[in-house]
């Protein structure tokens, strides 16, 4: 049976999208994409980079202004 991981770290998120780990790495350090940080390790949830990427279709990653940041949404 196979499961379909709900977080992926840096590296898997760079496979699975396409988008250079270092420039992922970018993002999250511009505050463009929300992460759930554990200890050292960075986590994107897929749904969220998904999302990131729809929103951002078109638009050049690797340049900090014409990025848009996405935000988590949350309840409490």
């Amino acid at each position: 049976m196979t499961q379909t991981k709900i977080a992926l770290s840096i590296e898997e998120a760079a496979e699975y999208t396409g988008i250079g780990r270092n420039t992922l790495r970018n993002l999250v350090k511009w505050k463009k994409l929300p992460v759930l940080q554990v200890g050292r390790k960075v986590l994107i949830k897929t749904d969220i980079l998904e999302h990131f990427m729809e929103v951002n279709e078109g638009r050049d990653l690797r340049d900090k202004n014409t990025v848009r940041a996405i935000t988590r949404r949350t309840t409490t």
